[in-house]
């Protein structure tokens, strides 16, 4: 693995409809969710040569996490959360570490504003 640089490529934001949840109603009505991604890639290639394939694109990362997320129906948003690192991972060797984090904000609690949360910080295994 190439040393630790603080490099990463950043989605944030990323707004998808699922049916992720341990209720009834979660799993037939659905509801929003939103995930912040940080992707730790060595991005001195690309930040010298300007060349676009020297790094990982963004928009391949997008719809790598658009596919997890919509493939499995999970009841935790941690195991959502791993899915999607798993998916990243498997996908791009370039990737070192991942912090995703998903959050729910219509979450079905007695909160009048807010969201759930989860963040997930891993290491791609040795």
């Amino acid at each position: 693995m190439p040393p630790f640089t603080g490099d990463r490529i950043i989605l944030n934001d990323l707004g998808f409809y699922g049916y992720h949840g341990l209720f009834s109603e979660e799993n037939s009505l659905g509801q929003r969710f939103f995930i912040d991604l940080q992707c730790g890639v060595d991005l001195s290639g690309p930040a010298q040569t300007d060349t676009i394939g020297a790094t990982v694109s963004y928009a391949a990362i997008y719809d790598v996490v658009k596919a997890a997320f919509e493939t499995r129906r999970m009841h935790l948003i941690e195991a959502v959360g791993q899915n999607i690192v798993d998916a990243l991972f498997a996908a791009f060797s370039d990737i070192n570490w991942i912090i995703v984090r998903v959050r729910k904000p219509e979450a079905p609690i007695a909160m009048v504003r807010g969201e759930a949360a989860i963040e997930l910080h891993r290491v791609r295994p040795a």
